[in-house]
């Protein structure tokens, strides 16, 4: 089965991160949660509280098949700051694994140093914070990258990822059970 990791912080944008667990796991996918602090709640952007499967410190040495970064400002900042994060994406890179974010947390895979020559795409307003241009579209799947531009796209970012996980057949039952056109 393959696995996958969302790394939850205060300031988490909701749709970001609910969507893409929720294609995931229709998907078949085992995905972790993880609070950055101690407590397991944690509160979205638009205060909503979320109470995450462990503690980060806890479930953040396992193997996972991608690590996934909900975006939201303070959610963004908070990902930014948590060195050992920043250290399991750069190990989760070097180990041929998938690194995804979307919105603004595209700026924290640039932060830890894990873009190399990739395509990617972030919120408009974060691309001077990503140190590089933005592909400007929805989704990007460039290699072991992935990346989402905004909450509008959260569900294709989330069948995106789907697909990259479980191949096209599952990425499409889960697509045509949302009534969602993949093509």
């Amino acid at each position: 089965m393959k696995k996958a990791l969302v790394p939850l912080a205060n300031g988490f944008e909701d749709i970001e991160a609910v969507a893409v667990i929720d294609i995931l796991r229709r998907g078949r996918v085992d995905v972790v949660t993880a609070s950055l602090g101690y407590d397991t709640e944690v509160m979205s952007a638009h205060g909503i509280p979320m109470r995450a499967d462990a503690p980060l410190e806890e479930v953040l040495e396992n193997d996972y098949d991608a690590i996934i970064l909900p975006g939201g400002g303070e959610g963004t900042e908070n990902l930014r700051l948590c060195e050992p994060l920043l250290d399991r994406l750069r190990r989760q890179k070097d180990e041929g694994r998938f690194v995804c974010a979307i919105c603004a947390a595209p700026t924290v895979l640039a932060a830890a140093g894990v873009l190399e020559h990739e395509q990617v795409t972030c919120y408009p307003t974060c691309v001077a914070d990503l140190g590089r241009e933005s592909a400007g579209v929805p989704v990007v799947a460039d290699g072991q990258v992935i990346t989402g531009q905004a909450p509008g796209a959260a569900i294709l970012f989330g069948l995106a990822l789907l697909h990259q996980l479980m191949g096209d057949e599952i990425a499409h039952r889960v697509a045509d059970g949302m009534v969602t056109h993949l093509g």
